[in-house]
């Protein structure tokens, strides 16, 4: 410190990294406050308007500012400077926020010291990664009552482990569980993942699906509240996707034909993992959204952006317990690589990148139509229907069967990829009208090629070539 950078300082007055002291008065809440914050420095002997007032710096004083800083929770580490008359303390951005002292909780706010509020307190705590949502104890969860066996079967299977050790040992070894006076008790991973009715512990985990039939959202075809267990909730959205996205075909030379899908599939289901598996489950009001606009899909979940985030860059876990459980089923990774992993997924397909928006409360990926699908469509449609086609063959759909028409083509080919579709799905994917649907479902089961099985309601489709 300079004479000239003093001056400097004492001109320009407090600020958010500085603050002016006459003594230690309440020295404790000042300290705390900039190791919650980005650190800053504490002049002692100076006046609240900048004037040098002055004081003994001793030994005795420094002992004394050391010990107020041990005595704060967890201690602060501090550095002191002498300089003529005044002790400058230099209090460095703390490891492990928050800090308190014996008056309480306090942050700064510009040339302030505040004291956080309750409310304040258990957001710091958040946002510090203090309190973690998927550790958090579920006590009206009722083990052995409210729990799905057959989800933690289906889980194992995908993980590769044994079925033949107790589940209440597998539940405790896969840390969703802990055991208490004879009794298990789950957490909220432990209940997202494995309880018979997730939702009814955690609404808010429920995935929206919506379809437009335009472009700017005010149409809107299909919409589903998706429920289940996390890894269920990632394949039912995919299957959603999967029925509606289009689709061309390229011919290999092979027996089967190679789907071209409109969307990189494999990569919305990576941004489909990491939007369950990073979402603020401690943000009540907001469910997991995926927007199908009639040119792009885009994800949308909420989240508190981490401190010094940078994407692509920065390993990001919010929920470490729900992320080990993915990494487990190989659904995603856990080192905080999704971005990356995206972007090799529309690399190998020829498809454009996600684009990726957020703020400090919202995180949106919205991927475009992939540029091989495009092609790909656009030759076969050119190729084999010319210009005037109907609207089923425009989507893509190839022709496979011989001597069937356009529309009875588009759905062989909607029933031979879903057998469970309905045919009110059939309607909207192909943009057909129910009466249309109907005419040439009968004019395929009258050629052999379509039957039926079982009823309207749980049935489904059997095509014969």
């Amino acid at each position: 410190m300079t004479q000239k950078e003093l001056q400097l300082i004492l001109q320009e007055g407090e600020g958010y990294k500085i603050e002016f002291k006459e003594n230690t008065s309440g020295l404790d809440r000042e300290i705390v406050a900039f190791a919650n914050a980005s650190g800053g420095r504490i002049f002692i002997g100076a006046t609240d308007d900048g004037r040098i007032k002055g004081t003994l710096v001793s030994n005795k004083l420094k002992s004394q500012i050391q010990d107020i800083a041990n005595n704060c929770r967890p201690k602060v580490n501090l550095i002191l400077e002498e300089f003529e008359n005044v002790l400058i303390v230099y209090v460095r951005e703390g490891d492990d926020k928050p800090y308190e002292c014996s008056s309480g909780f306090f942050k700064r706010l510009g040339p302030n010291s505040q004291k956080m509020t309750r409310d304040e307190i258990i957001d710091f705590f958040k946002s510090e990664g203090k309190i973690r949502f998927d550790e958090l104890t579920e006590p009206k969860f009722n083990y052995p009552k409210g729990f799905d066996k057959d989800k933690l079967s289906k889980f194992l299977e995908l993980a590769g482990l044994s079925k033949t050790t107790k589940p209440e040992t597998l539940l405790l070894n896969l840390g969703v569980a802990e055991k208490q006076e004879g009794r298990l008790y789950f957490n909220n991973s432990g209940v997202l993942f494995f309880a018979a009715e997730p939702q009814r512990f955690v609404p808010w985990s429920v995935y929206t699906v919506v379809l437009f039939k335009d472009r700017n959202g005010a149409d809107v075809i299909d919409r589903k509240e998706i429920t289940g267990s996390l890894f269920e909730i990632v394949d039912q959205v995919m299957d959603f996707v999967r029925l509606y996205s289009k689709v061309a075909y390229r011919f290999t030379g092979k027996p089967q034909r190679e789907e071209i899908f409109e969307y990189p599939l494999e990569a919305m289901r990576e941004a489909v993992i990491n939007s369950v598996m990073h979402k603020d489950y401690f943000e009540h009001g907001h469910n997991n959204i995926l927007k199908f606009f009639s040119d792009r899909i885009q994800i949308e979940n909420i989240w508190q952006r981490p401190k010094n985030f940078v994407i692509g860059k920065t390993v990001f876990r919010r929920n470490q317990l729900i992320a080990d459980l993915f990494s487990r089923i190989h659904f995603g990774e856990k080192l905080g690589s999704g971005i990356q992993r995206m972007k090799d997924f529309c690399k190998a397909e020829n498809s454009p990148y996600p684009k990726v928006e957020y703020t400090d409360t919202h995180f949106y990926i919205i991927f475009r139509q992939s540029d091989e699908y495009l092609k790909k469509a656009g030759e076969e449609t050119a190729k084999r229907f010319g210009a005037k086609v109907e609207r089923g063959v425009e989507r893509g759909v190839e022709r496979g069967v011989e001597n069937l028409s356009a529309n009875e083509q588009l759905i062989y080919d909607l029933i031979k990829r879903a057998p469970n579709i309905t045919k009110s799905n059939i309607a909207t994917q192909g943009e057909l009208s129910k009466k249309t649907v109907d005419y040439n479902i009968e004019k395929l089961k009258k050629k052999g090629i379509l039957r039926r099985i079982g009823p309207d309601k749980g049935g489904y489709w059997e095509v014969s070539r």
